[in-house]
């Protein structure tokens, strides 16, 4: 974009967007934003210097991320690697573990469903905060909550694994195949 274009676009001059270029000055952070939209980016990549392409093209739900802010406790789930913020905080990919004897996964069929349960402390300082059923073809969330049960139920159909969200343990996984 040419610089008096974007200039005009953010209301600044053209001599701020000449020392943005050189380093001789940088942006307010109120910019960033409209700066970001301007130029067709992420505030991510604007701040990193680093544009992000999506490598993941077939979307392949096996290979979906879950992240959890720990500010709000957003969960958030991408079909691949991506760089997610959330709070101003920069989120990693939760990585699953094996559950161990504490955070046992119970799975029982019941008709055309998944059963799920974990025998799990359900308080307001440490519960089992979602279950997850993961196919090929989906990822379904079930929201849990303190003082409830940390139990749900899934469509049969092609679960390959589940996860367990523990607010203070993190998440674990049990493959089904």
């Amino acid at each position: 974009m040419e610089k008096y274009k974007l200039a005009n676009r953010l209301f600044v001059s053209g001599k701020a967007i000449s020392k943005w270029e050189t380093g001789n000055g940088l942006p307010d952070i109120s910019l960033l934003e409209p700066l970001a939209k301007a130029l067709d980016i992420s505030v991510i990549e604007l701040l990193s210097g680093d544009l992000i392409f999506n490598r993941n093209k077939a979307a392949n739900i096996a290979k979906s991320e879950i992240y959890v802010c720990p500010v709000c406790g957003n969960v958030i789930q991408t079909t691949g690697a991506a760089a997610v913020s959330c709070c101003g905080v920069t989120l990693p990919p939760l990585e699953p573990e094996e559950p161990d004897q504490d955070h046992e996964i119970r799975v029982e069929m019941i008709e055309n469903e998944y059963f799920i349960s974990l025998q799990h402390p359900m308080t307001k300082e440490h519960y089992i905060s979602f279950l997850v059923a993961v196919s090929d073809q989906r990822m379904e969330f079930v929201k849990l909550y303190p003082e409830g049960g940390a139990e749900a139920r899934f469509p049969i159909n092609g679960v390959i694994k589940i996860y367990a969200y523990c607010n203070r343990h993190g998440l674990f996984e049990l493959r089904l195949l």
